[in-house]
C-alpha cells in the first residue's frame, strides 16, 4: 500500500513547519532578537508561548520517529536480512527518537542538563542511526531504489556528520550564531534523511503487529493436556 509512504513525507514536512514556525513566534514577539545572534532552535522553544508549541511538535515527532524506525525494522528483517545490524538499528533509533522528546519538554531554559542529554541522544545517536541505515540499503533494499536512494543517504548524512561536528566546534569556541546555523542546516538534514525512507515504505503491502502467530495459537496443546 504505497499511502505508506506518505508517513516519512508527513515527519519531514510538519517538523520542518513545525519548528520555523516557532522561529518565527519567537521573533515576531522579540524572545529572540537577530539583531545580537542568530538563535538555536532549543532558544525559539524556551519562552512562552511557542515552548508549549515546540514540546507538542518535538512530541509527535517523536512518535512518528519511533513508528518509521519500527516499520523500517520489520521491512528489513521481512526482506531476509535479519541480523544484529538491524536490530542495533532499532534500538539506536528507539534512542534517537525518545531524545527529540526529551529535548523538547525539558527545555533549556528549565533544565539544561537534561536538555543537553536529550540534544546528544537526537543529534548523535541519530547519525550512527542513519549511517546504519545506509549499510542496510545495501544489503536489504530492493535494486531498483539504489540508483538515487543511496546517494541520497550518504549525501545528507555526511552533510549531517560535518554540520553536527561544525556547531559543536564552533559553539566551544564562542561564535554562537554560526553554531545555531549549522544546528539548523543539521536538523532539516535529518528531516530529509527520514523523508528518504519513502523509497522503501512505498514497496509496502501491508503493516501487522503479531503478538503471537494464529498459526502456533492452533497448534498449541490444551492446557490439561500437558503432562
Amino acid at each position: 500500500m504505497w499511502a505508506w509512504a506518505l508517513l516519512p513525507v508527513l515527519l519531514a514536512v510538519f517538523g520542518t513547519v513545525g519548528l520555523w514556525a516557532v522561529f518565527g513566534i519567537a521573533v515576531s514577539n522579540n524572545t529572540v532578537n537577530l539583531t545580537v545572534e542568530f538563535p538555536y532552535i532549543s532558544t525559539c522553544g524556551s519562552y512562552n508561548p511557542q515552548s508549549c508549541l515546540f514540546s507538542q511538535i518535538c512530541n509527535i515527532c517523536s512518535v512518528l520517529a519511533l513508528w518509521i524506525v519500527t516499520i523500517r525494522f520489520q521491512q528489513v528483517r521481512d526482506l531476509g536480512y535479519s541480523s544484529h545490524v538491524n536490530t542495533c538499528s532499532l534500538v539506536l533509533g528507539f534512542i534517537s527518537s525518545i531524545g527529540i522528546s526529551v529535548l523538547g519538554n525539558f527545555q533549556q531554559s528549565v533544565e539544561m542538563k537534561v536538555h543537553l542529554l536529550g540534544a546528544f541522544l537526537a543529534f548523535y545517536v541519530g547519525l550512527v542511526y542513519f549511517w546504519i541505515q545506509v549499510w542496510l540499503t545495501y544489503r536489504a533494499k530492493p535494486s531498483r531504489d539504489k540508483k538515487w536512494a543511496a546517494p541520497m543517504r550518504i549525501i545528507f548524512c555526511g552533510l549531517s556528520t560535518g554540520l553536527i561536528i561544525a556547531m559543536s566546534v564552533l559553539h566551544n569556541i564562542g561564535y554562537r550564531s554560526e553554531a545555531a546555523v549549522c544546528e539548523w542546516a543539521a536538523v532539516m538534514g535529518f528531516f530529509v534523511l527520514f523523508g528518504v525512507f519513502t523509497a522503501e515504505f512505498r514497496h509496502i503491502d501491508f503493516h501487522e503487529l503479531h503478538v503471537q502467530r494464529e498459526s502456533k495459537i492452533n497448534n498449541a496443546m490444551p492446557i490439561n493436556q500437558i503432562q
